[in-house]
C-alpha cells in the first residue's frame, strides 16, 4: 500500500481548509484533500458575507454581544471576543488573496446588515461573495508548494492505538480512498486538519451542496473524540421556493436591505412573533415562516422586497435577481417564494479557537468545529469570519511548534484490507437508507420536535447503523457508502443530544420542553471507544 507523507494533512477545501493550507505551507509539507473538486464546498455558495467590525461607530463589545443573543447566551464570552477581535486580519488575509469587496463611491467599505445585528458589518462582494473568495484562495493554492487531492475522499482516520502502538492514543493520519481509481492507500501526518464542513445532506431539506454528509464529524467520533451541541441544526429561513431551484438561498442581506416576509396575501406576519419583525435572527424567522406554514396550510411564505425597486435589486443581488427570473419571479414586481431548510451546524467536534480537539494529532478548523462562537444559533456572516480566524490561529499554534511523532520516526501504517469483501452488487439498499435518514430526520428532528418525535428517530437510528455496518463490511468500499455511513453517525449524534437537553433555546425547539433552563451547559458526547 502507498503511503504519503507530510507535516500537515488538510481535510476539506472550504475557507477553512484552504486557509489553514495557505497559512502553513511555509511551515513544512501540506496536503489538502477533497473529496470532490476543490470548489465543492459550502464556502462557494455563501452569499450575503463576512462579519468584520470596521465602522467607526461599531465596536467588538457591539459585535459579542449580538453574538451571544443570537446564540442564546450558550456563546462562551472568551472565544466570541477572541473571534470577533481577529476578524479584520482575517480580511486582510481574503485581501492579500486578491479578494474585492465592494466599497462605496468615496473609497469607504459597503457594509451591508443582516439578521441579528445592530450595526452594518458585512463585508461582501455582491451577492456571490464566497465564490468570490473561493475562487482567490484556490488561485493561490494552484500556485503554492501544496499537494492537493482532489476526488479524494477519507475513509478513517489512523489511530495509534488500533495498528498496536503503545503509549497515549494519538492521529498518525488517514485512509484514504481515490475515487477516479478505486486505489486505497495511508496519507501520514503528525498533524491532521479536518476542515470538512458540516451534515445539511442529513436533512431531506437542505440548501447544502452534496458534499455536507459530516464526514469530519464522524471520522473524529469514531477516532475517539468530543462532540458537542449536535442538537443545534440551523435552518436556514429562506431558500427559494420552486419545483427547479435546487438548493438556492435568498440571502439574509436580502431582508437586511428592506425586505419583510408576508404570507400569500402580501400581509408582513413576523411582528407578532418578535417585535425585530424580519430581521429577528434565523432561529426565530425560521420558526416563525415554520409556524405559518403549519397555522394556513400553505406549502411557502414570501419575501417582498419590491419597494426597493429593479435598478437597485439589479446592482446590489446581481446574482439572486438573474436566478429568480429564471424561474420567472421579477423581485421588482413579485413577491419571492420561500421555505425553511437546513443550513448550518453549530455543534461539532469539541474544539478551542486554535483547532485543539481531544484527540492528540488532530485538530478541527470551521463548521465542522464547535469552538464556542455560535452557541445555540450562529448569527448571520459569522461563519466565514469564524473560518478564517480560527484557520489563522490554528496555523500560528501548529505552524512554529508543531506535534511530532514520538521517537521522531513515522510509524507503519498496516495496508487496507478488505478481507471478504466483494464488490456492492446491490447499490440501491444505499440510497435507500440514505433517502430514509433523510426523510426521518426530517419529520422527527427538524424545526420543532418532541420526545416522542425524537424516540421514533432514535429507534430506527439504531437499526439503520446496524444495516449500514453489515453493508459496509461485507463489500468493498465505495464513495456512497462511506457517505452512508458518516450521514448516520452524525444523524445519531443529533438525536442524542437533542435528547439531552430538556429545553428549549435557539435552533432547539421541543414541545415538551417550551421554555429556557436557567442553568447554561453544552451538550458533550463522548468519542467512540471501540
Amino acid at each position: 500500500m502507498k503511503t504519503i507523507d507530510c507535516d500537515y494533512f488538510v481535510v476539506g477545501s472550504g475557507m477553512a481548509g484552504l486557509m489553514s493550507a495557505l497559512h502553513l505551507a511555509s511551515y513544512g509539507r501540506v496536503v489538502v484533500a477533497t473529496k470532490g473538486r476543490l470548489a465543492d464546498c459550502n464556502t462557494n455558495f455563501a452569499q450575503g458575507g463576512i462579519c468584520c467590525v470596521m465602522d467607526a461607530a461599531d465596536t467588538f463589545d457591539k459585535h459579542a454581544r449580538d453574538t451571544m443573543i443570537a446564540g442564546s447566551w450558550l456563546c462562551r464570552r472568551d472565544v466570541v471576543h477572541t473571534i470577533c477581535e481577529n476578524a479584520p486580519e482575517g480580511i486582510r488575509d481574503l485581501i492579500e488573496c486578491g479578494v474585492r469587496f465592494a466599497k462605496k463611491p468615496d473609497g469607504t467599505w459597503d457594509l451591508t446588515r443582516e439578521g441579528g445585528h445592530s450595526a452594518r458589518r458585512i463585508f461582501h462582494a455582491g451577492d456571490i461573495t464566497g465564490e468570490k473568495c473561493e475562487a482567490a484562495m484556490i488561485r493561490r493554492v494552484r500556485r503554492a508548494p501544496i499537494d492537493v487531492r482532489e476526488q479524494t475522499i477519507v475513509i478513517d482516520l489512523v489511530m495509534s492505538r488500533r495498528i498496536g502502538l503503545k503509549g497515549a492514543n494519538r492521529c498518525v493520519g488517514a485512509y484514504v480512498l481515490d475515487k477516479r481509481t478505486g486505489e486505497i492507500y495511508a496519507i501520514r501526518s503528525p498533524n491532521t486538519i479536518l476542515a470538512t464542513g458540516g451534515c445539511g445532506k442529513v436533512y431531506l431539506y437542505t440548501c447544502n451542496p452534496d458534499s455536507a454528509t459530516g464526514d469530519g464529524i464522524a471520522l473524529a467520533w469514531r477516532a475517539g473524540a468530543k462532540i458537542e451541541n449536535m442538537e443545534f441544526m440551523q435552518f436556514h429561513p429562506t431558500c427559494l421556493y420552486h419545483p427547479q431551484a435546487k438548493r438556492f438561498l435568498i440571502s439574509e442581506a436580502v431582508r437586511g436591505e428592506g425586505a419583510v416576509l408576508v404570507d400569500r396575501h402580501g400581509r408582513e406576519f413576523m411582528k407578532k412573533y418578535d417585535p425585530r419583525g424580519s430581521l429577528a435572527p434565523r432561529d426565530v424567522v425560521a420558526r416563525s415562516i415554520d409556524s405559518e406554514m403549519k397555522r394556513t396550510g400553505d406549502d411557502c411564505m414570501y419575501l417582498d422586497i419590491r419597494s426597493k425597486g429593479r435598478t437597485y435589486l439589479m446592482t446590489r443581488f446581481p446574482n439572486i435577481y438573474e436566478k429568480c427570473m429564471r424561474f420567472g419571479i421579477d423581485m421588482a414586481k413579485d413577491l419571492i417564494p420561500i421555505v425553511p431548510a437546513a443550513h448550518y451546524t453549530c455543534g461539532g467536534i469539541q474544539a478551542t479557537p486554535d483547532g485543539v480537539t481531544s484527540v492528540r494529532g488532530l485538530s478541527a478548523v470551521g463548521e465542522c468545529a464547535s469552538t464556542g462562537l455560535h452557541g445555540a444559533n450562529r448569527l448571520a456572516s459569522n461563519s466565514l469570519m469564524e473560518a478564517l480566524v480560527c484557520a489563522r490561529m490554528t496555523a500560528a499554534r501548529l505552524g512554529p511548534h508543531p506535534d511530532s511523532f514520538e521517537k521522531g520516526e513515522p510509524p507503519e501504517i498496516p495496508a487496507w484490507k478488505t478481507g471478504s469483501a466483494v464488490p456492492p452488487d446491490e447499490a440501491v439498499l444505499v440510497t435507500h437508507m440514505w433517502d430514509e435518514i433523510r426523510r426521518l430526520m426530517w419529520d422527527y428532528v427538524g424545526i420543532v420536535r418532541t420526545n416522542k418525535r425524537l424516540a421514533r428517530a432514535a429507534r430506527r437510528l439504531v437499526t439503520l447503523r446496524r444495516e449500514i455496518r453489515e453493508y459496509y463490511f461485507r463489500y468493498l468500499v465505495t464513495p456512497d457508502t462511506l457517505e452512508l455511513r458518516n450521514l448516520a453517525v452524525c444523524a445519531q449524534l443529533i438525536v442524542k443530544c437533542a435528547q439531552r437537553r430538556h429545553e428549549s433555546r435557539g435552533l432547539h425547539y421541543t414541545l415538551d420542553y417550551p421554555r429556557q433552563s436557567k442553568t447554561i451547559r453544552q451538550t458533550v458526547i463522548d468519542g467512540y471507544k471501540g
